[in-house]
């Protein structure tokens, strides 16, 4: 025989390995395994508690002012002012849906395989291995032994069969099987869940606009009419979810769909018609019942069906569901009454409806701001609870909790809560030619703080920030005019000569007629330092009592302030009570009695006037009369996705408590002919996932009553 030489022994030959799984069966295992499941899951449940704590789809200045542009901007590339609508929140609910379905396919053959098998083929002898495990004689033949044990699983719900082989039968019987179908509920429900949060979500919007080229929009448009075609949905859309604002009289057919981009416009099957926008209250002013009558105007038959919409009671129609949002102004007439703050102006009246603007011009006729009403709102209801003692003293500033550092907020901190309607309040902006605005926000009556009855005149900065209040006192006929009364008069130099005058003459002790003199001085120096007309050297004219501070921080030894300051405010007071007085005088009104009612509002007036000298406003807006028209805001949409998540939340409920309250059991009995005839040798044993105190007594009441009338071992 030939040797071959070179040729490798097979003896040394390793074994050869077993082929590497290729990438994809990788991913694939990846893919529907639970723990990749489980952990989507995780970040999807992050990601909501986000998009609850994170106020969603707010303007982005709101942001900015509450994080700090760098955080805004950061947080705007992570979408997470749009948690629910991000690309990266509804490829996680994808992916998470892809997985979940993998997983039930991997195991629900498996699953279906261990419902339909008894496992009757386990050896007799195996059963000695159980934990939970029985034997003993029945004095019975092995017929009517089997009997007697099917009866007793039968009592016991449990389904059995038997299998006979040459030594015996074996009885396998099984009972808790629902646990493995809360398995695959459960695993259907989160499948389901997402399946119809997808399908009501914007991801099929955003394909139907891209698929039909649609783009959104941020504006441009004064009538939804003129808004082109390229920005509108058809009616066929699978599914949205909208608004569409209704005034009173009104219809209307076109709904508002908010996208990351903008908005764009979805066209419905019919017209909504508001005939009624009803709201109830109950006796603190707070809303009960919210409602329409509306008017149903389809398109296609032309049908006109009436109903009514209350919150949280829908109605249907052509598949789309409309809700009572909320409520808004829909176009009311307001007329305004115009204050000036500046000197020289004239009361002028100002007619407008929600939503409109006019421009106005200042005095001087250099300056102009563009007044935009924003809003009126008819009921108010606030906190008004008693802050606490009362004080006539003008240098306290703040009279219900804290102010800022010139207006305060105009409901009371306490956490004591007096809950009360306060009346009609309007909203407007007033804009620059820069185009800056500021924002008011003027009750129309007067409302009592801390036992007192003063205007509330509110301004803030931005949609951000809280208003804070300016609080002008009430006159004995409940208006503004004594205090516009008593500012005009502060501006009259021959008034406030006249009250320093009167003042002197007044406060001048018997007998030293020479401080007559000295005190007019410095009354008409105090009123002319808190009308803003004297500064202190090198300082500009500010107005109020800051006035009269930065005067005698300027002018006065530090040890003497505290005593000049006193005696500075006594003479203020008493000369601005002596300047009202000739204000009414002039007016023809009959002088003010002293008294504590007097004595309250020349306490306000003082540090309301000292407070209007940083209102940034040249002119006072009062919402004199008004004509309410309301309009309702529904919400209006077509899901889908709401049947699969219904039945995916009750499949979910059954999953889990089959999973957490079914136990799984199996158990298996042999039967044999035992040593003495007529008799049967019985051997049992159970099996179950986890071994509980309800385990080993369902157990031992079986070994019991299946081994009645026999012998134990």
């Amino acid at each position: 025989m030939t040797e071959l030489t070179g040729a490798p022994d097979l003896a040394d030959t390793p074994p050869p390995r077993p082929a590497a799984p290729s990438r994809a069966r990788e991913a694939f295992e990846l893919l529907s395994s639970m723990r990749f499941a489980i952990t989507l899951l995780a970040v999807i449940c992050i990601a909501s508690v986000i998009g609850t704590v994170v106020q969603q789809n707010e303007p982005f200045n709101n942001y900015v002012n509450k994080f700090g542009p760098f955080w805004a901007e950061v947080f705007t590339r992570f979408q997470l002012f749009t948690v629910y609508s991000a690309t990266w929140f509804l490829a996680i609910l994808g992916f998470l849906v892809v997985s979940t379905s993998l997983c039930i396919a991997r195991n629900a053959p498996k699953i279906v395989a261990d419902l339909r098998s008894f496992k009757e083929h386990v050896r007799e002898q195996s059963l000695a291995a159980f934990h939970h495990k029985g034997a003993g004689t029945l004095p019975l033949g092995r017929e009517a032994a089997l009997a007697q044990v099917a009866a007793v699983l039968g009592r016991h719900g449990w389904q059995a069969r038997a299998q006979v082989r040459d030594g015996g039968t074996m009885v396998a019987a099984r009972a808790g099987r629902a646990n493995k179908l809360g398995y695959l509920a459960a695993h259907s429900a989160i499948v389901l869940v997402c399946l119809g949060g997808l399908a009501d979500g914007d991801l099929i919007v955003r394909a139907q606009m891209l698929l039909r080229a649609k783009t959104s929009f941020d504006g441009g448009f004064q009538f939804i009419k003129d808004v082109p075609a390229e920005h509108r949905l058809p009616v066929g859309n699978p599914t949205f979810r909208g608004n569409l604002l209704v005034p009173e009289g009104g219809r209307a057919g076109v709904a508002t769909l908010s996208m990351p981009q903008g908005i764009v416009l979805q066209e419905l099957p019919f017209d909504i018609e508001l005939k009624k926008f009803i709201v109830e209250y109950y006796d603190t002013g707070m809303p009960r019942l919210f409602a329409s009558d509306i008017v149903i105007h389809d398109h296609e038959t032309g049908q006109a069906t009436p109903a009514t919409v209350k919150v949280n009671e829908p109605v249907f129609h052509s598949g789309v569901a409309i809700y009572q949002s909320s409520f808004e102004d829909g176009g009311s007439q307001v007329q305004l009454r115009a204050l000036p703050l500046t000197r020289g102006g004239r009361p002028f009246d100002v007619n407008l409806r929600v939503g409109g603007s006019t421009p106005l011009v200042s005095n001087d006729g250099q300056g102009q701001l563009q007044l935009e009403v924003t809003g009126l709102k008819v009921i108010n209801v606030e906190n008004l609870a008693d802050a606490g003692a009362k004080s006539t003293d003008v240098r306290k500033v703040d009279l219900v909790g804290a102010l800022d550092k010139h207006l305060g907020a105009g409901v009371n901190p306490d956490k004591t809560k007096t809950l009360r309607n306060i009346g009609p309040a309007v909203t407007y902006l007033l804009r620059d030619a820069a185009g800056q605005a500021r924002e008011f926000h003027n009750y129309m009556l007067p409302v009592e703080l801390d036992g007192r009855q003063v205007f509330l005149a509110g301004v803030r900065e931005a949609t951000a920030d809280s208003f804070r209040y300016l609080r002008i006192p009430a006159d004995e006929n409940r208006s503004l005019e004594g205090w516009m009364r008593l500012r005009t008069a502060l501006n009259d130099p021959t008034l406030r000569a006249e009250a320093a005058k009167r003042y002197a003459a007044q406060a001048t002790p018997d007998g030293r007629p020479e401080m007559g003199e000295q005190l007019r001085i410095t009354a008409s120096r105090a009123l002319a330092l808190f009308a803003g007309l004297e500064a202190p050297a090198g300082a500009a004219p500010t107005g109020g009592l800051n006035a009269l501070s930065q005067f005698i921080e300027t002018s006065v030894p530090e040890a003497e302030r505290s005593r000049i300051a006193d005696v500075m405010l006594r003479i203020l007071n008493g000369a601005l009570f002596d300047l009202n007085q000739l204000a009414r005088e002039q007016a023809g009104l009959k002088p003010l009695e002293p008294g504590p009612g007097t004595e309250a509002f020349m306490t306000q007036a003082v540090l309301s006037l000292s407070d209007s000298f940083f209102y940034p406003a040249p002119v006072l807006l009062e919402l004199a009369d008004f004509t309410p028209v309301q309009a309702s805001v529904f919400q209006v949409a077509r899901a889908p996705g709401k049947t699969l998540v219904y039945i995916g939340a009750v499949l979910l409920i059954l999953g889990v408590f089959a999973m957490l309250y079914v136990r799984e059991r199996r158990l298996w009995v042999w039967l044999s002919d035992g040593e003495a005839a007529g008799t049967t040798t019985l051997q049992l044993a159970m099996s179950t996932p986890r071994r509980t105190l309800d385990i080993d007594a369902e157990f031992d009441t079986l070994r019991r009553q299946l081994l009645a009338g026999g012998s134990a071992p």
